[in-house]
């Protein structure tokens, strides 16, 4: 499955950790549900929610109970435990911001789609321009 093909079928992105805001601006304005944790306790999850050309950060309260794709951007030895809960969340693929092929081992190993290129950024751009 290429990287587009992902995206296309995601209608949830959980966040673990972005390195610019770049990243959940482009997907909410794809048109896709984007969250994230945005703090240390356990109710520190926002979503990003298109206004018009705006993107806004809304408190969410919890953490999602599914997802459709992980995306990470986290040292490659806490993929492991990612990939646990991504496989738990019901998430399918996991986009990897630094790929690496240890990292491509874990996320196949767990059962799941690997993606680490192209940029999450220009492929959500890309669906945002055909819509």
């Amino acid at each position: 499955m290429t990287a587009e093909q992902v995206l296309r079928s995601a209608r949830t992105i959980l966040l673990i950790d972005f390195p610019s805001r770049d990243v959940p601006d482009a997907l909410a304005r794809a048109g896709l549900s984007v969250m994230a944790q945005g703090g240390p306790g356990p109710e520190d999850f926002f979503s990003y929610q298109r206004d018009g050309e705006e993107v806004r950060e809304v408190r969410r309260g919890g953490p999602p109970t599914g997802v459709d794709l992980v995306y990470v951007h986290r040292p490659e030895e806490e993929l492991p435990s990612i990939v646990a809960d991504a496989r738990d969340l019901g998430a399918s693929a996991v986009w990897c911001e630094n790929g690496s092929d240890r990292a491509r081992q874990v996320v196949e190993g767990g059962g799941l789609t690997y993606v680490d290129d192209p940029s999450i950024i220009d492929v959500a751009r890309a669906l945002y321009e055909d819509r």
